[in-house]
């Protein structure tokens, strides 16, 4: 089995401003408050200590109370949950979309990634109480983006209609989607725990927030992790200050759009708006404009003028929901919390906002990419060792890939440029030569010397073509082996969805993901299943 180990920023798959951060490059630290080490914590634990409004505490326990009602809660979720009235009490957070029956395999991670660095957290700092959060993306509009998943190379997409916050989708038609779903599980135990897991998830809840909850606590519950709507006028009453400055001032806009002239070298990930809020209602989530000293809510005839939009603030702060800029804002407004874990491109847009979060004098919390992991069977390792392959082989372009495996079993070097090393030493002396005679003499040589190694280039090229040929069924192997890890030529944790690999693990899979993830390490894990 190889035993190399892939860094994020060796892997080929994160982006340079990712690759950049990861390797502490001093023109992002002014981005950043402090880099996600264990020992950088402390300053952020007594930062956030200071800044964070204590007496929001028992409303937050209140609601999240609410939200469990009905819902099988742990003894570790439920004493988690009630430790946060405490003042010594703070949060980890993951957020992830709605993503139908959990969406790409790094829910999980991301996920296991939180619950893990709470416990890291406490063993380093036993004095205070540290919660993993679940921030369920309730409020997100875009159906398109999570009503589908992978399983086996298969899409299993729900066709239905939606245009507002995903989170109070009805869950009607669910059904019939389950009906042909589970027709690809089996009759196994591990499908008929799958089933039951999508059945009492989908088909007993009625709107698409309840029915993640429910599959999210099914699967972490036991570990402490808790899960939060916060698309809630209770707790947004605490963001009403905020939302209120947002329309009054825009100082989201101003502050983000410094920032990003920092990153042109980059490709930004988010770009503000000049009010970074939506109205949002059941079957409704649109921007609102500012237009003609008056506030209108796009592609709607709603227009308010500034004292109504006002009192609709403090009256119905739930009809104002966060865009991508604002949402982090008002997560670290509602929640004593330090740090918060993402994938790259989330973590990207993170990196925008540092400016805007002091404008506002909130702390802005540590910044952690989540552990990332390619689940392999023995079967799959033992070809790898038979084709001596390593994980920097598979990780890399495949036809880098082909290139590799054809090298590796020719008898003579593919290579040439030992010979071109020795033509352009020829071609010195002829150069020495053309010193002692004419410009055009000079010219003549450099002109021979070009062709001739453009002719070994193609030689080269001519002879790598002959020999993957000679060697295409090794090849093949090596092709459909790095397929199988990475569908569809991406990451398998992207594309994949948790069942597959819980129909051969079963219950044993989550237990193995927790033993081996360590969230502050910035190396892929390969885990065998």
């Amino acid at each position: 089995m190889p035993t190399d180990c892939i860094s994020y920023q060796n892997s080929g798959y994160f982006s340079p401003l990712m690759n950049d951060y990861l390797d502490e490059k001093s023109n992002l630290k002014s981005l950043y408050n402090r880099f996600p080490k264990i020992e950088n914590f402390e300053a952020q634990i007594a930062e956030k200590q200071a800044n964070f409004n204590n007496a929001s505490r028992p409303q937050l326990v209140a609601t999240l109370l609410e939200q469990y009602k009905g819902v099988p809660t742990s003894y570790l979720t439920q004493q988690n949950i009630e430790s946060l009235k405490v003042e010594n009490t703070f949060t980890v957070i993951t957020g992830h979309q709605l993503n139908l029956f959990s969406g790409p395999l790094y829910f999980l991670y991301k996920i296991i990634s939180t619950i893990n660095l709470t416990k890291e957290l406490k063993a380093k700092y036993p004095a205070s109480n540290f919660v993993p959060i679940y921030w369920m993306a309730t409020e997100d509009h875009d159906f398109e983006e999570i009503n589908y998943f992978n399983f086996k190379g298969k899409k299993f997409r729900w066709n239905k209609v939606s245009t507002g916050p995903v989170g109070r989708l009805s869950t009607d038609g669910l059904a019939e989607f389950f009906t042909i779903y589970q027709q690809e599980l089996g009759t196994s135990t591990n499908a008929s725990a799958l089933k039951k897991m999508f059945e009492e998830a989908y088909l007993k809840h009625d709107n698409l927030a309840d029915a993640t909850r429910h599959l999210a606590n099914a699967l972490f519950g036991e570990l402490g992790l808790v899960i939060i709507d916060a698309d809630n006028s209770e707790l947004k009453r605490n963001f009403i200050p905020y939302i209120k400055e947002e329309l009054l001032h825009q100082k989201s806009h101003k502050a983000v759009i410094e920032t990003t002239s920092h990153l042109e070298q980059y490709n930004i990930q988010v770009n503000p708006r000049e009010i970074n809020l939506f109205y949002i209602e059941d079957d409704l989530r649109e921007r609102i404009i500012f237009e003609n000293n008056n506030y209108k809510v796009n592609h709607t005839n709603l227009v308010f003028s500034e004292a109504e939009i006002m009192t609709l603030v403090v009256t119905n702060p739930e009809k104002f929901s966060p865009n991508v800029i604002m949402r982090p804002l008002y997560q670290e407004v509602i929640l004593p919390n330090l740090c918060y874990i993402g994938g790259g491109g989330e973590i990207a847009y993170w990196l925008e906002l540092k400016s805007f979060f002091e404008t506002v004098q909130v702390t802005f919390p540590m910044l952690l990419v989540r552990n990332s992991v390619l689940l392999a069977t023995e079967k799959q390792l033992k070809k790898i060792d038979k084709l001596n392959l390593s994980w920097s082989d598979l990780f890399s372009k495949q036809e880098m890939l082909k290139n590799k495996v054809t090298e590796d079993h020719s008898a003579f070097p593919i290579d040439l440029t030992n010979y071109k090393l020795q033509l352009q030493n020829q071609f010195a002396d002829l150069f020495a030569l053309a010193a002692q005679t004419d410009k055009s003499f000079t010219g003549a040589v450099k002109a021979q010397e070009k062709k001739q190694i453009k002719g070994l280039e193609n030689l080269e090229k001519r002879l790598l073509k002959a020999q993957k040929r000679k060697f295409s069924e090794e090849i093949e192997r090596a092709t459909d082996l790095q397929n199988e890890l990475f569908p569809n030529k991406s990451l398998q944790e992207r594309q994949a969805n948790f069942s597959e690999f819980y129909l051969e693990s079963g219950t044993s899979l989550i237990p193995k993901l927790i033993a081996t993830l360590k969230p502050l390490n910035q190396t892929f894990v390969i885990i065998t299943i």
